[in-house]
């Protein structure tokens, strides 16, 4: 009796209630070019069509394992899929993402090419609403700014990220590390699994890319609830920053109130002060968002992006402190210490 060929990738999709996006992830990911690969949806304990939706494809389709005391959803999910996986690297991607013909071959290709033992990319991030367009390349921003993917492709740094909607690892550094078993519990996986591999002496690679795209939220309550489970995470000090990004948004937009009133009133040397302040500061704004790779609309609407940022830090600073964040229907008890490091939740 033949062997079956074991494939080179094996990629992992976890979905929970993912009906209205799986459809469009799958049918970019069957099709593509370049190496071998086999593709298992987790359905993960899903209440809508997600399962019916994966069984309209060639992929395997397996269920998450049942939820373990204190692990996430995701973490389940993601090891329920691994452990059914055959390959010599697993890709773990988002059931929200959309990839180009070549997203396996291309990041393979550049994990062998630098010698990673994880790589994971910032996917191009895909905006609708005027709240969406306004908040996310603040947010980005702010990660690509805290987070230099120079230094988490550093092996001499400590700094370590991932993003978990395409994060291609080697099986057997995965094994090794203990998969998402070893971070069972952790909010922002994704990063904790970098963390683990690199501390253990494997070298990652992590930058923005486009051969992979997401829209993470498609409603206002979804961001809402997203970000205040993942930004106390994202930026420990997050009322301090709050503080900071909020008085950014006052003097932006007072310095350019002022520059015009004084304009229009002659104020010759008093709208030139006002003025140079606004655009110092609006220079030092512009420049941290075009980190964040976004279309010339969103960028442009950013700016009124501050104070809800603001807001949202410190309402998730606030629920982490009282230990405890909501998503996709489930409660989860948090620990802050040792979950700071990362680019972005999957």
């Amino acid at each position: 009796m033949a062997l079956e060929p074991v494939p080179e990738v094996s990629v992992i999709v976890p979905a929970r209630n993912e009906e209205a996006r799986l459809g469009d992830c799958l049918r970019t990911l069957v099709g593509q070019t370049g190496e071998s690969y086999e593709i298992i949806v987790v359905d993960d304990h899903s209440t809508d069509g997600t399962r019916a939706i994966a069984e309209g494809f060639p992929v395997r389709v397996i269920a998450a394992d049942p939820l373990p005391a204190g692990w996430t959803g995701k973490c389940n999910a993601a090891w329920s899929g691994a452990k059914a996986a055959k390959g010599q690297w697993l890709l773990f991607t988002d059931a929200d993402t959309k990839h180009a013909p070549n997203s396996i071959a291309a990041g393979l290709a550049e994990a062998k090419e630098n010698s990673a033992d994880l790589l994971s990319y910032s996917p191009k991030q895909e905006v609708g609403s005027l709240a969406e367009r306004a908040l996310m390349p603040v947010i980005f921003g702010e990660l690509a700014t805290k987070y230099p993917p120079k230094e988490v492709c550093d092996p001499n740094s400590p700094l370590a990220a991932a993003n978990g909607q395409y994060l291609l690892i080697r099986r057997e550094v995965y094994d090794a590390i203990g998969g998402h078993a070893s971070v069972a519990t952790a909010i922002l996986e994704d990063v904790e699994l970098a963390r683990r591999a690199k501390q253990a002496g494997h070298k990652l690679w992590f930058h923005y890319s486009g051969v992979v795209s997401a829209r993470m939220y498609r409603s206002f309550g979804e961001m809402w609830e997203g970000w205040t489970k993942n930004l106390a995470l994202l930026f420990p000090d997050a009322r301090s920053l709050a503080v900071k990004r909020a008085l950014e948004f006052v003097v932006i937009v007072l310095a350019a109130v002022f520059t015009i009133v004084a304009a229009l009133e002659d104020e010759k040397i008093a709208a030139v002060i006002a003025g140079a302040v606004t655009v110092q500061w609006f220079y030092l704004f512009w420049k941290r968002i075009q980190a964040a790779h976004f279309d010339g609309l969103s960028t442009a609407l950013s700016v009124f992006g501050l104070p809800l940022f603001a807001l949202l830090l410190w309402t998730s600073d606030i629920s982490h402190k009282r230990g405890l964040v909501r998503w996709k229907g489930r409660e989860y008890a948090v620990r802050k210490e040792a979950e700071t490091e990362t680019i972005v939740p999957g």
